[in-house]
């Protein structure tokens, strides 16, 4: 599945493992930015991310709360 910017995930590993989170930036084929309502915004592997069918509306580089209100608009926060 391509990595595309609203793509909700869950992150596979590091500290935030099982969280979600919303691909906010693609940087290449093989990171992301990405952010959500436990999760850091950082630069991400895509390996590393395990991505839902889901897709929310949120801009390029869009802010945390942006991203929290449209997790919660869709009702998966």
């Amino acid at each position: 599945m391509v990595m595309k910017v609203g793509r909700v995930c869950t992150k596979l590993m590091g500290r935030e493992a099982g969280e979600l989170c919303v691909v906010v930036d693609v940087v290449d084929r093989t990171y992301a930015v990405v952010t959500g309502p436990n999760v850091r915004r950082r630069k991400c592997n895509v390996k590393h991310l395990e991505p839902h069918a889901a897709v929310v509306a949120v801009e390029k580089g869009a802010s945390d709360e942006v991203v929290t209100r449209a997790l919660e608009s869709e009702g998966l926060v």
